[in-house]
């Protein structure tokens, strides 16, 4: 359990440093770590998306999942939840994110190779299985 705590705040150390990074080239770095956690919540949105993008298609069957959705609301409420207890009721990703800054560099490089490979997996996974939900289970409806 450790260690799944500690690369969950590795993954967010590496979007906090590239909002920082991408941030100074843009005009200014403000609100960084707000702009961290909207990044993980929308990682964390689409994984929840995929599978049930993947189930609908696994099962050939159309989720009604709408605004109102009990599934989507305690998805998205729990979602918050983390987020808000990791990131912004406690400082503790602080601590981590000092931990991470001693890595050596070739780890760090290594490492930040890893979470961007996620991270890419994550998002086109995301949209492929909505085109292919799309594409071929909802023309059956």
């Amino acid at each position: 359990m450790k260690k799944i705590k500690r690369a969950y705040y590795y993954v967010f150390y590496k979007l906090y440093k590239s909002i920082i990074y991408t941030s100074e080239k843009v005009g200014g770095e403000f609100l960084t770590d707000f702009k961290a956690v909207i990044a993980m919540g929308a990682l964390e949105i689409w994984v929840l998306g995929t599978f049930l993008n993947y189930y609908s298609i696994i099962n050939n069957v159309k989720l009604n999942i709408t605004v109102k959705s009990p599934l989507l609301l305690i998805s998205l409420l729990l979602i918050f939840i983390l987020n808000y207890f990791c990131f912004i009721h406690t400082d503790t990703w602080k601590k981590y994110n000092s931990e991470f800054d001693k890595l050596p560099l070739h780890k760090n490089k290594k490492g930040g190779l890893i979470v961007w490979g996620i991270v890419i997996f994550i998002t086109f996974n995301f949209f492929i299985s909505a085109y292919i939900l799309q594409k071929y289970v909802l023309k059956m409806y």
